[in-house]
């Protein structure tokens, strides 16, 4: 198995930051043929999604997460800025894992599909992505 982590700064807002292009560098440094690319945030209050990104399905889907999972003062875990709680149930909803096919060094994510990272974490601004291929 090949596997590598890089770093991605998310900044201080919320952010769905897409990974595609590193994961197809990735692939192309493993030189990948066929398998199933890993891709894992080892952290507790991120995840990813595999979603359309730049036609508003980003802002979307932080405007869903916002109104699931309010930042107020409702959450038992309360260290961190006001309403972090919520950024701790984040994984639970976009779980900090996905798994897409590779064929002849290619992702077979479908037309509009990016893979993105989803951090909600006002107070972390530095990410670690897994990559890994499991060739086939």
């Amino acid at each position: 198995m090949y596997s590598t982590e890089i770093e991605v700064r998310t900044g201080s807002v919320a952010v769905v930051h897409d990974l595609t292009k590193d994961a197809e560098t990735f692939l192309r440094d493993a030189d990948a043929e066929d398998g199933i690319l890993h891709v894992f945030v080892p952290h507790a209050t991120s995840g990813l999604a595999i979603l359309e990104t730049g036609a508003g399905s980003d802002e979307d889907l932080l405007a869903a997460l916002d109104d699931l999972l309010p930042r107020d003062g409702r959450w038992r875990h309360q260290h961190g800025s006001p309403g972090h709680g919520r950024d701790h149930v984040l994984p639970a909803l976009l779980p900090p894992f996905a798994t897409i096919p590779v064929l002849g060094g290619v992702l077979t994510l479908g037309t509009w599909q990016s893979i993105c990272l989803v951090d909600t974490n006002l107070d972390n601004p530095v990410r670690r992505v897994r990559f890994s291929l499991l060739e086939g």
